[in-house]
Protein backbone atom coordinates (compact mmCIF):
# COMPACT_ATOMS: atom_id res chain seq x y z
CA UNK A 1 0.00 0.00 0.00
CA UNK A 2 2.90 2.36 0.75
CA UNK A 3 4.21 2.06 -2.81
CA UNK A 4 0.84 2.90 -4.34
CA UNK A 5 0.41 5.89 -2.07
CA UNK A 6 3.95 7.10 -2.84
CA UNK A 7 3.34 6.78 -6.57
CA UNK A 8 0.13 8.84 -6.30
CA UNK A 9 1.71 11.60 -4.16
CA UNK A 10 4.79 12.05 -6.31
CA UNK A 11 2.99 13.51 -9.40
CA UNK A 12 1.03 15.91 -7.20
CA UNK A 13 4.19 17.03 -5.44
CA UNK A 14 5.98 17.62 -8.73
CA UNK A 15 2.97 19.50 -10.12
CA UNK A 16 2.65 21.73 -7.04
CA UNK A 17 6.38 22.38 -7.07
CA UNK A 18 6.28 23.34 -10.78
CA UNK A 19 3.35 25.72 -10.20
CA UNK A 20 5.17 27.29 -7.21
CA UNK A 21 8.36 27.84 -9.23
CA UNK A 22 6.41 29.32 -12.16
CA UNK A 23 4.46 31.57 -9.76
CA UNK A 24 7.67 32.77 -8.09
CA UNK A 25 9.24 33.47 -11.50
CA UNK A 26 6.21 35.46 -12.63
CA UNK A 27 6.12 37.36 -9.33
CA UNK A 28 9.80 38.30 -9.65
CA UNK A 29 9.29 39.46 -13.25
CA UNK A 30 6.15 41.45 -12.41
CA UNK A 31 7.31 43.19 -9.21
CA UNK A 32 11.08 43.36 -9.93
CA UNK A 33 11.87 43.85 -6.21
CA UNK A 34 15.62 44.14 -6.80
CA UNK A 35 15.03 47.57 -8.37
CA UNK A 36 14.22 48.95 -4.92
CA UNK A 37 17.93 48.59 -4.10
CA UNK A 38 19.27 49.75 -7.48
CA UNK A 39 19.71 53.47 -8.05
CA UNK A 40 20.28 54.90 -11.50
CA UNK A 41 21.64 58.45 -11.53
CA UNK A 42 21.36 60.57 -14.68
CA UNK A 43 22.89 64.07 -14.91
CA UNK A 44 21.88 65.83 -18.13
CA UNK A 45 22.49 69.49 -18.88
CA UNK A 46 19.62 71.63 -20.13
CA UNK A 47 19.70 71.40 -23.95
CA UNK A 48 20.88 74.49 -25.73
CA UNK A 49 19.94 75.59 -29.22
CA UNK A 50 22.69 75.44 -31.82
CA UNK A 51 24.55 78.70 -32.25
CA UNK A 52 23.05 80.91 -34.96
CA UNK A 53 25.27 81.39 -37.94
CA UNK A 54 25.50 85.07 -38.71
CA UNK A 55 26.16 86.19 -42.22
CA UNK A 56 26.64 89.82 -43.14
CA UNK A 57 23.92 91.25 -45.38
CA UNK A 58 24.87 91.81 -48.99
CA UNK A 59 26.44 95.23 -49.40
CA UNK A 60 26.33 95.88 -45.64
CA UNK A 61 29.20 96.37 -43.27
CA UNK A 62 31.19 93.21 -42.67
CA UNK A 63 30.69 93.36 -38.86
CA UNK A 64 26.87 93.54 -38.95
CA UNK A 65 24.80 90.48 -38.04
CA UNK A 66 21.73 89.54 -40.04
CA UNK A 67 19.97 87.61 -37.26
CA UNK A 68 19.77 88.47 -33.59
CA UNK A 69 21.36 86.00 -31.19
CA UNK A 70 18.88 83.43 -29.89
CA UNK A 71 17.30 84.01 -26.52
CA UNK A 72 18.20 81.41 -23.92
CA UNK A 73 15.85 78.78 -22.56
CA UNK A 74 12.83 80.17 -20.69
CA UNK A 75 11.05 78.42 -17.82
CA UNK A 76 7.31 78.67 -18.54
CA UNK A 77 6.13 76.76 -15.44
CA UNK A 78 7.62 74.90 -12.51
CA UNK A 79 6.70 72.95 -9.41
CA UNK A 80 8.00 70.78 -6.57
CA UNK A 81 7.51 67.02 -6.63
CA UNK A 82 5.46 65.53 -3.79
CA UNK A 83 5.47 61.88 -2.72
CA UNK A 84 2.75 59.44 -3.64
CA UNK A 85 3.37 55.67 -3.68
CA UNK A 86 7.10 56.18 -3.00
CA UNK A 87 9.10 58.98 -1.35
CA UNK A 88 9.82 61.44 -4.18
CA UNK A 89 11.43 64.88 -4.25
CA UNK A 90 12.88 67.33 -6.77
CA UNK A 91 11.84 70.16 -9.05
CA UNK A 92 9.99 70.00 -12.37
CA UNK A 93 10.38 72.74 -14.98
CA UNK A 94 8.49 73.18 -18.23
CA UNK A 95 11.07 74.91 -20.45
CA UNK A 96 10.82 76.54 -23.89
CA UNK A 97 14.15 76.28 -25.68
CA UNK A 98 15.42 79.04 -27.91
CA UNK A 99 14.49 77.04 -31.04
CA UNK A 100 10.83 77.02 -29.89
CA UNK A 101 10.73 73.38 -28.77
CA UNK A 102 9.76 72.40 -25.22
CA UNK A 103 11.20 70.04 -22.62
CA UNK A 104 10.12 68.89 -19.20
CA UNK A 105 13.16 69.03 -16.95
CA UNK A 106 13.47 67.09 -13.71
CA UNK A 107 16.08 68.61 -11.40
CA UNK A 108 17.39 66.99 -8.24
CA UNK A 109 15.05 64.03 -8.69
CA UNK A 110 15.17 61.49 -5.88
CA UNK A 111 12.65 58.62 -5.96
CA UNK A 112 12.59 54.84 -5.78
CA UNK A 113 13.42 52.80 -8.81
CA UNK A 114 10.65 50.55 -10.07
CA UNK A 115 9.29 48.62 -13.02
CA UNK A 116 7.98 50.47 -16.06
CA UNK A 117 8.33 54.07 -14.81
CA UNK A 118 7.41 56.91 -17.18
CA UNK A 119 7.28 60.70 -17.09
CA UNK A 120 3.76 61.93 -17.81
CA UNK A 121 2.58 65.43 -18.64
CA UNK A 122 -1.06 65.55 -17.45
CA UNK A 123 -4.08 67.75 -16.87
CA UNK A 124 -4.91 66.10 -13.53
CA UNK A 125 -4.81 67.97 -10.23
CA UNK A 126 -2.00 67.03 -7.86
CA UNK A 127 -3.46 65.66 -4.63
CA UNK A 128 -1.57 64.84 -1.44
CA UNK A 129 -1.42 61.30 -0.04
CA UNK A 130 -3.28 58.24 -1.31
CA UNK A 131 -5.93 60.44 -2.97
CA UNK A 132 -3.32 61.40 -5.58
CA UNK A 133 -1.98 57.94 -6.39
CA UNK A 134 -4.34 57.03 -9.22
CA UNK A 135 -5.71 60.28 -10.71
CA UNK A 136 -3.25 60.91 -13.53
CA UNK A 137 -4.68 58.41 -16.00
CA UNK A 138 -8.24 59.71 -15.51
CA UNK A 139 -7.90 62.69 -17.85
CA UNK A 140 -5.59 63.85 -20.61
CA UNK A 141 -1.94 62.77 -20.39
CA UNK A 142 1.11 62.37 -22.62
CA UNK A 143 3.90 59.94 -21.87
CA UNK A 144 7.22 61.72 -22.48
CA UNK A 145 9.12 58.43 -22.26
CA UNK A 146 10.58 56.01 -19.77
CA UNK A 147 12.19 57.51 -16.68
CA UNK A 148 15.91 57.66 -17.49
CA UNK A 149 17.03 57.34 -13.88
CA UNK A 150 15.51 57.58 -10.42
CA UNK A 151 18.05 60.18 -9.30
CA UNK A 152 19.58 63.29 -10.86
CA UNK A 153 18.58 65.86 -13.47
CA UNK A 154 17.16 64.90 -16.85
CA UNK A 155 15.23 66.26 -19.82
CA UNK A 156 12.19 64.91 -21.67
CA UNK A 157 11.23 66.33 -25.07
CA UNK A 158 7.62 67.42 -25.44
CA UNK A 159 6.10 66.48 -28.83
CA UNK A 160 5.58 69.49 -31.12
CA UNK A 161 1.84 68.91 -31.49
CA UNK A 162 1.23 69.29 -27.73
CA UNK A 163 -0.41 72.51 -26.48
CA UNK A 164 1.44 73.23 -23.22
CA UNK A 165 -1.42 75.33 -21.84
CA UNK A 166 -3.64 72.21 -21.62
CA UNK A 167 -1.39 70.42 -19.10
CA UNK A 168 -1.02 71.36 -15.45
CA UNK A 169 1.07 68.65 -13.82
CA UNK A 170 3.84 66.10 -14.24
CA UNK A 171 3.80 62.60 -12.72
CA UNK A 172 6.42 59.89 -12.32
CA UNK A 173 3.99 57.14 -13.33
CA UNK A 174 4.35 53.38 -12.87
CA UNK A 175 2.58 51.88 -15.88
CA UNK A 176 2.85 48.36 -14.49
CA UNK A 177 0.73 49.14 -11.42
CA UNK A 178 -1.12 52.29 -12.59
CA UNK A 179 0.14 54.41 -9.71
CA UNK A 180 2.02 57.69 -9.31
CA UNK A 181 5.35 57.53 -7.48
CA UNK A 182 5.29 61.34 -7.18
CA UNK A 183 3.94 64.41 -8.97
CA UNK A 184 4.29 68.17 -9.28
CA UNK A 185 1.71 70.83 -10.03
CA UNK A 186 3.02 73.24 -12.66
CA UNK A 187 2.69 76.90 -11.71
CA UNK A 188 3.01 79.27 -14.65
CA UNK A 189 5.95 81.68 -14.46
Amino acid sequence: MGRVRSALVRPWTVGVLMVAVAGAGFGLYWFQPWKLWQDETVQEALPEAPAAVSTPPAGGPSGAESTPPPAGPATLASGELISHEHATSGTVKFVRLSDGSHVVRLEGLDTSNGPDLHVWLTDAPVKEGRAGWHVFDDGRYVSLGKLKGNKGSQNYAVPEDIDPSRYTSVSIWCDRFDVSFGAAELTRA
